[in-house]
Formats: structure tokens, sequence, C-alpha cells
């Protein structure tokens, strides 16, 4: 399934997954991924929306270069094309370095931040107070956002997250969506958020992409013309139905 852009708008990241295998234990071959297409533009939000185990993670870490063992090709774009795009991912966990603090994490991920750059983005994520603290001081919710933080260190062209909300309670996941809308909504990071979670999807994404079970291919596409911070609850519930009604139920 195909994917045009809308108009004059270029792309800044295309991907197309022809297929993917891996290899069991026990020498069988199992195809996770076909005939994934699509394309994202500069400050574009898409998420990939699919039952668990589907592969989305696998697709992200093709996207990321983590894995290059699939037939097809990715395509990534900075700004103006003239150099290679920075990067940020946040994984399914954390994987803050221990025996760092907040700070010295994401002075890491970015060593030629500024301090005020540094300051601003703890102040975003609600982190000044806890900037000299070290990760196992950190409760989850906390430790989630030094990892999104640290994503945006490195004031990335393409943004990609794995499930950034995973294991929180419902009240804290949705803080956490309000705060990463408006940061990606003020940097213009081409974005690409895998979950299984339907409201991280209508409520973050320009697009959602709708995959099957295994092998997961794209069995629909869901555009919201609406902006992000103009979405209200009843708009909202709205396009969480017909998400379900296209076939990928929520999970929690």
């Amino acid at each position: 399934m195909n994917d045009a852009l809308r108009a004059g708008v270029s792309a800044r990241l295309e991907l197309h997954i022809a297929a993917k295998q891996y290899v069991a234990a026990s020498g069988a071959r199992h195809e996770v991924l076909r005939e994934i297409v699509l394309s994202l533009g500069e400050g574009e939000v898409a998420a990939i929306l699919g039952p668990s185990g589907c592969g989305k993670t696998t697709l992200l870490r093709i996207v990321a270069g983590l894995d290059t063992d699939f037939d097809g090709s990715v395509t990534l774009a900075g700004k103006g094309r003239s150099h290679p795009p920075k990067m940020g991912m946040v994984f399914q966990e954390p994987r803050l370095l221990p025996w760092r603090t907040v700070e010295q994490n994401l002075l890491l991920a970015a060593p030629g931040a500024s301090a005020a750059a540094i300051d601003r983005l703890l102040a975003d994520f609600g982190l000044s107070s806890h900037a000299r603290h070290f990760p196992g001081e950190l409760s989850l919710g906390l430790a989630r956002r030094v990892a999104l933080a640290r994503a945006f260190a490195v004031e990335p062209d393409i943004l990609l997250l794995d499930e950034p909300f995973a294991s929180l309670d419902a009240r804290l996941a949705g803080s956490l969506r309000h705060e990463l809308a408006k940061l990606v909504s003020r940097n213009r990071a081409t974005t690409l958020l895998v979950t299984h979670d339907v409201d991280d999807a209508t409520e973050l994404a320009d697009r959602i992409f709708l995959l099957s079970q295994r092998p997961a291919r794209i069995i629909g596409i869901v555009p919201i013309e609406t902006p992000r911070s103009l979405r209200s609850p009843e708009r909202l519930a709205a396009i969480g139905r017909d998400v379900i009604a296209r076939g990928v139920g929520p999970e929690r």
C-alpha cells in the first residue's frame, strides 16, 4: 500500500520494507513485515498502531538503522537535504546510564548543547529539580521524561518513539503526551511513533498507519486533519472509534 505526501511537502523519511524475516532457533524462517511503504514530510507525526508482537519495534529498528537485515530501503533527509539528519530515539525502556546524573545523561547525548538549552529541556519536562539526581533515584515516570528530554537534546530532524508511555498510569501518560505534542510542534521534528495504544495515536499523530497481525502489513491509514491543539475529547473519541472500526482495538 503506497502513500502520497500532501502536495508541496518534501519527504523527510521514506520507507519501503518489501519483507522482513528472522530465523528461529529451530531453523524455521518467520516473516515479520511485508510491503510496508510510507513517506513522512518535515514536522509530520505518524503513528504505527498495531497489536502487540506484530513487528512494530522491528519496523522502528529498521528506520533507526539498528536492523539492516531486510529487503527494501530507508531514506532519511535532514534540513535542506544538505547534511545527514540528526536522529533522536526513545526506547521502550528509558536506558539511562545509572552512574550519570539526569543532566549528565542529556549532555552525553548532546555534548555540544549549551547550558541554557539543557536548562530549557529540563524545564520543559518538569525535571529542573532532578538535574543532579541519578536514575536510581527517579520514578518510572520521571525516567521516561529524561529519556524524552535526551531525544530532544540532539535537536532531532527525525524522532523515533517506541511505546514511550508504556507501563505508566493513564493520568501520567496523558500528561506526557500533552508535553510531547507541544515539543514536537515547536521543534518541527518528523516523528514516527509505534504503539498499541489508541490514545497515543489519536492525540499525537497527523496520520495513523494501522498494521495487521504478523506478517504485518498496512491495512488502513487514518488521516487527522484537526490540529493537535484543537482536538477536543469528543473529536479524539470519534477518531478512536474510527480506528477501532477498522479492526485495531485498544490494548491496555
